[in-house]
């Protein structure tokens, strides 16, 4: 198809949405109302176990325990003050009978409570009673930790304390739909004053929003027909949305303002328009759609829920500003003209030539940090699950209140095959060996290796056996994640292995970590080689250059490198999740800047001398930019700022700092390179047709 037939049917098509203008607006609404209601239906999964692939050890041995065993892996620890051993099994006769609670154990499972206690090993009483307080370790069934902790904190009032992985999904729960709401609050007023001040109209921002609010309602709305969407997708996927696609419906107003001055007719102007923005849209939006493809590859699925849903996203975004905005623009363009405000903001000048003058300092500078950026991001402390309750909550208290009385305490489950007492025996001691290992409960240590199980009742034996293997649970003073935990991993797998081979399975969240780590550490090299390989083929084919997309992608990727370095010379942790999203979401959502101001450079140096060329473009588009950054950034620090969730946090504080560090290389560093590698490019640009003088 030649560029005559191209332009012929865009045309075509602009002509047809402009003249089913109030159709197209009203099916939009309605579509946009069914999906409104639609989003209430979509289930949202805080477990991030369900997202790890198939094929991971802790999958495959959470899936024999839950066919073998109707309790879990202890999830929750309830600490009662001031009782006696008598009031305490009071207490766990209470914990046991809410429906939800799956299995409780406390000091009576482990010994002889009927016995003096000074009689029994002081370092197992002291593991379960200290101090008149008592420390029960539950089991709470998956999918119901809202209503089962409830109630829970019902019964122990407040006086007395509760944490583990469950209340800290059921925290996560809670929080998410009222943190949606106050960042939502939060982030629609600041979008709303950015666009009113970049805009000569009052009424203008709130047709940019309308148009992307449509297209990001139909996104959650069509979750539906997926079933169930990940907590990070739920809490992220929406604002990233907004953020990353608002510049759409930028482009296409001010290129329509832009032709209403060239012509009266107002639907010509929006067909002109409409044309002339196609291609930077398209481009803008494919290398966000590929960046966000790759997210997509990501065995560990948190990564391809989000992925999914933003390619999902970007396409509603691009089809409602391309279908959807042209429609609502005509249909009340005169509010537009009714609510016009003079500019706020002044033109930038000579912006251009202060930018030229540091150039060699700012090429000086990236290269300097370049390397040690790169290295310092690849050795940040990760964190992989989603981190400590914060200390302001009661879940953060109660934790604090626990570790104090009785230190922390990681439990896990070693599943082997059922049958042989001797080794089972010899492994439980074993086991009991290794450091950080505080307590060992098995059926041979327990209640006797000498009685065999079938000559007591199945209140004894059912959380020891199955049909098919015995279960030994382990409590260590590990944390849930970190080298130490991940070492201890190792130790009793090597353990277990020793006595069972490849029959021993390992459960536990610290397990789930473990294998999660594993999995994202693989995730990070495919994520960030598909990324910039396919938003590199977008670039070749939109500049037809060999050498632009390398300028674009050392510009954005040392943003990115520099921004992931940050938690490494500052030593603090970094959730790994967020590092390997914002990895990719950061390049593929900023990568527009460079854009912007390349193609608006290509262009004015076929014009002008590159000095001139440079100058004029950064006059130009700095406003654009700096408009576009200022909303990016605006939502990460408002998704750091509001949310308690540390993943969804922590992608809002690397979103937030990456757009600001996008903006400075745009506007700085990127000039500097296309000033030096000026003959470069246009030796390796196809008809590049820069300008000379004299010719």
């Amino acid at each position: 198809m030649t560029f005559m037939q191209e332009g012929v049917v865009k045309i075509n098509i602009a002509a047809r949405i402009i003249k089913h203008k109030k159709s197209i607006a009203i099916i939009f609404g309605i579509v946009a109302v069914i999906c409104s209601i639609a989003q209430f239906f979509v289930s949202v999964n805080y477990n991030m176990v369900d997202y790890l692939p198939e094929d991971a050890p802790s999958t495959i041995a959470m899936e024999v325990m839950d066919q073998e065993f109707s309790g879990s892996v202890p999830n929750t620890r309830v600490m009662i003050n001031d009782v006696t051993v008598q009031e305490a099994l009071v207490y766990k006769e209470k914990l046991e009978s809410i429906d939800g609670v799956s299995e409780v154990m406390w000091l009576d499972d482990a010994i002889d409570v009927k016995t003096p206690l000074e009689m029994a090993d002081q370092e197992t009483v002291e593991a379960y009673y200290k101090d008149n307080k008592a420390l029960f370790s539950l089991s709470i069934r998956e999918g119901d930790e809202v209503a089962v902790t409830d109630e829970l904190y019902a019964l122990i009032g407040e006086e007395h304390s509760m944490s583990g992985e469950a209340v800290n999904t059921a925290s996560s729960q809670k929080m998410a739909g009222n943190e949606s709401m106050y960042a939502a609050a939060l982030l629609v007023p600041i979008i709303i004053l950015i666009l009113v001040l970049s805009t000569t109209s009052w009424i203008e921002p709130v047709f940019f929003l309308t148009a992307i609010g449509v297209s990001v309602l139909i996104n959650l709305g069509t979750n539906i027909f997926i079933g169930e969407v990940s907590f990070v997708t739920q809490s992220v996927s929406p604002i990233l949305q907004l953020a990353v696609s608002l510049d759409y419906a930028i482009f296409l107003l001010h290129s329509f303002q832009y032709y209403r001055k060239k012509t009266n007719n107002i639907e010509e102007a929006m067909m002109l328009a409409m044309k002339q923005s196609f291609p930077a849209i398209t481009a803008s939006a494919a290398t966000t759609f590929f960046g966000f493809i790759a997210l997509t590859l990501m065995d560990f699925k948190i990564g391809s829920d989000l992925g999914i849903n933003l390619v999902k996203g970007i396409v509603l975004s691009f089809i409602s500003v391309m279908v959807f905005l042209p429609a609502l623009t005509l249909c009340f363009y005169k509010w537009i003209d009714k609510t016009q405000h003079k500019p706020f903001i002044p033109e930038f000048k000579n912006i251009g030539n202060a930018v030229l003058k540091v150039r060699i300092p700012s090429l000086l500078i990236v290269f300097l940090v370049l390397v040690p950026s790169f290295l310092a991001q690849s050795n940040t402390n990760f964190i992989y699950g989603i981190g400590e309750q914060p200390e302001t909550t009661r879940a953060g208290n109660d934790i604090i209140a626990i570790e104090e009385v009785f230190g922390r305490s990681t439990p896990m489950v070693v599943l082997v095959p059922k049958g042989d007492m001797a080794k089972e025996t010899a492994l439980s001691e074993a086991l009991t060996e290794l450091d950080h290992i505080t307590s060992v409960i098995s059926y041979s240590n327990t209640v006797s290796a000498v009685i065999p199980p079938d000559f007591l009742g199945e209140e004894v034996t059912d959380q020891f056996y199955s049909e098919n293997y015995s279960r030994i649970i382990l409590y260590t003073d590990a944390s849930n994640e970190g080298e130490k935990a991940f070492s201890l991993i190792e130790k009793v797998q090597q353990t277990a292995s020793g006595y069972y081979g490849d029959e021993a399975h390992l459960v536990g969240e610290s397990v789930t970590l473990y294998d999660i780590r594993n999995t994202v550490l693989q995730d990070n090299v495919v994520v960030n080689l598909v990324t910039v390989i396919t938003i590199a083929i977008v670039l070749f084919f939109t500049f037809r250059s060999i050498s632009i997309p390398v300028v674009l992608l050392l510009t954005i990727q040392s943003a990115v490198w520099i921004n992931l370095s940050v938690p490494y010379f500052t030593d603090s942790s970094l959730v790994y999740v967020g590092y390997l999203i914002i990895s990719t979401v950061q390049l593929a959502a900023t990568v527009d800047y460079a854009i912007l101001l390349t193609e608006y450079y290509k262009e004015k140096r076929k014009e002008m001398p590159v000095l001139a060329a440079i100058k004029h473009t950064i006059d130009e588009k700095i406003f654009s930019i700096a408009i576009s950054a200022s909303i990016l950034s605006s939502v990460g620090f408002i998704l750091w700022f509001t949310s308690s969730n540390p993943v969804v946090s922590s992608i809002g504080l690397l979103l937030g700092r990456g757009a600001l560090l996008a903006f400075i290389m745009v506007v700085f560093f990127l000039p500097a390179v296309l000033f030096t590698f000026d003959k470069l490019i246009e030796k390796t640009t196809w008809r590049a047709k820069f300008f000379k003088e004299g010719r």
